[in-house]
């Protein structure tokens, strides 16, 4: 990895709230700044969990992110990392991640999905279009089906 991308995927966490501008926007927010009762039925999470920003699969995660920002956008996704474990989030304490995690949580906060590897947005597209609330959803803007 380049030294400019480490930089910036350092930045990206350090930041606090950062805009990834694709052709749509994807907010990637600290742990820290998020209250669950505020994200109830707005945004789905997807928390990316590591013990360090150095972490490697951390770094690959956020790399393989914005790829495919439209379509984590379309679906209503906040990304919220913690690479702070002595810090013990809110999302921390909940999810009680080991060393990297990638968990996403489905808008009515439940978690719909653990992964111990980075995924990317194709993936994690796939995984959400699955879900109940993701085909009501579709199917309210859509109620032909087309």
């Amino acid at each position: 990895m380049s030294k400019l991308l480490k930089s910036f995927v350092v930045a990206l966490i350090g930041l606090g709230p950062v805009m990834v501008t694709a052709q749509d926007a994807l907010t990637v927010l600290p742990a820290s700044e998020i209250v669950l009762a505020d994200q109830l039925y707005v945004h789905r999470l997807v928390v990316i969990f590591a013990d360090s920003p150095q972490d490697p699969a951390f770094v690959r995660q956020m790399e393989i992110l914005p790829e495919g920002v439209a379509a984590l956008a379309e679906r209503d996704v906040l990304v919220v990392t913690d690479t702070a474990p002595d810090a013990k989030s809110e999302l921390r304490q909940k999810l009680r991640p080991r060393g990297f995690s990638f968990v996403i949580l489905d808008k009515d906060g439940r978690v719909a999905l653990r992964k111990p590897l980075p995924w990317g947005a194709r993936e994690i597209s796939r995984a959400i279009d699955k879900f109940p609330s993701r085909i009501i959803e579709v199917l309210e803007r859509n109620p032909a089906g087309r």
